[in-house]
């Protein structure tokens, strides 16, 4: 079992920046992937982008080059920073981790924390 917290968000003026943290417990956090997602109200649920367990990030077209997604294993942490905020990056950020097995696959939700973005 792997149990995901979300932390970070808040208020927020146009232009500036926060930091998300997604804390999983358990173990074997490095054989997950995590995602990182968002959802404003009324909206659909949006992939931003994901890290695998060692490699790389990837985005979303929407948020290459605002967002950047980090991955710390010593500390089952992944964070997602956010710069240059707009009014409509305004939602519920959670996070996902999710990896394939032998005979299935593990998938767990963070609750996700909200962000908002007004003057």
């Amino acid at each position: 079992q792997v149990q995901l917290v979300e932390s970070g968000g808040g208020w927020v003026q146009p232009g500036g920046s926060l930091r998300l943290s997604c804390v999983a417990s358990g173990s074997d956090f490095s054989t997950y992937a995590i995602y990182w997602y968002r959802q404003a109200a009324g909206k659909q649920r949006e992939l931003l982008g994901a890290v695998p367990g060692t490699g790389r990030p990837n985005y979303a077209g929407s948020v290459k080059g605002r967002f950047t997604i980090s991955r710390d294993n010593a500390k089952n942490t992944v964070y997602l920073q956010l710069d240059s905020l707009k009014l409509e990056d305004t939602a519920n950020y959670f996070c996902n981790a999710h990896r394939a097995r032998e005979n299935g696959e593990d998938d767990y939700w963070g609750q996700g924390t909200q962000v908002t973005v007004s003057s």
